[in-house]
């Protein structure tokens, strides 16, 4: 079944797609029909009339961003109604099925590493905590993740991370991630390794000599780990002016 991240992801391309186009209407009907979803059954479920969708689709109505955000809502819960199908497959297609993604997302204004550090109950392990500041969070399986990509995989992978949290769950000693974010060409502002039973000398090292930003956090559990970078992502959202 299709990840938290994976459907907000390809909502978010939809929503872009239709928002983009000079077309907007055509976008609307493509997207409905890549769904397999009729204008009587999505009108259902926006809880709308027909007429109403169809003039949306022939370009008499002009779409506002709330109606772009209800029209791919209603697309994804008709889709989960028959186990995501569509959305898995738009997944591979994006390159965005990564099953060992446990959750992500952005924040609406960036968050300090000191932020970050309080929020996770963090310690620094190697962290310039200075002038760094994050905009979002990825939470991965460290052992699905690592026995899963490829080389060519794993830098796709870190294409998303990008200015966003690298976090590592089910961590032993830290030793396999601290490798392959070496040799990577593109590396988080920051990783988090959750409760490691004990790092490693090495980890520790190519940390230090890399000047990659890792802190330890001690939260007891994944989901505890998962409530605090929430938190951060609501408290990014009040900082707004």
């Amino acid at each position: 079944m299709a990840t938290e991240y994976v459907i907000e992801s390809i909502a978010k391309r939809i929503a872009g797609d239709i928002v983009w186009s000079e077309n907007p209407g055509l976008a609307m009907r493509k997207w409905r029909e890549t769904f397999g979803i009729s204008q009587s059954e999505l009108a259902r479920i926006l809880g709308m009339s027909q007429s109403v969708i169809a003039d949306y689709e022939r370009n008499r109505r002009q779409p506002g961003s709330y109606v772009v955000k209800k029209f791919v809502e209603g697309l994804i819960e008709a889709d989960s109604k028959r186990g995501y199908k569509v959305i898995n497959e738009l997944g591979k297609l994006f390159s965005l099925n990564f099953p060992f993604i446990l959750d992500m997302a952005d924040f609406v204004s960036p968050i300090t590493l000191q932020d970050v550090v309080m929020a996770v109950d963090g310690i620094p392990v190697m962290a310039d905590l200075s002038n760094i500041q994050v905009y979002g969070y990825v939470i991965t399986d460290s052992i699905r993740a690592i026995t899963a990509l490829s080389g060519m995989e794993f830098y796709q992978f870190l294409s998303i991370v990008f200015n966003r949290i690298l976090v590592f769950t089910k961590v032993s000693s830290g030793r396999s991630p601290m490798i392959a974010l070496k040799i990577a060409p593109i590396r988080p502002k920051l990783v988090i390794l959750h409760r490691p039973v004990k790092m490693d000398p090495l980890s520790i090292y190519i940390a230090n000599k890399e000047g990659i930003n890792v802190i330890v956090s001690t939260k007891r559990t994944e989901d505890e780990l998962l409530n605090g970078l929430k938190s951060l992502a609501l408290r990014s959202e009040i900082k707004l002016p």
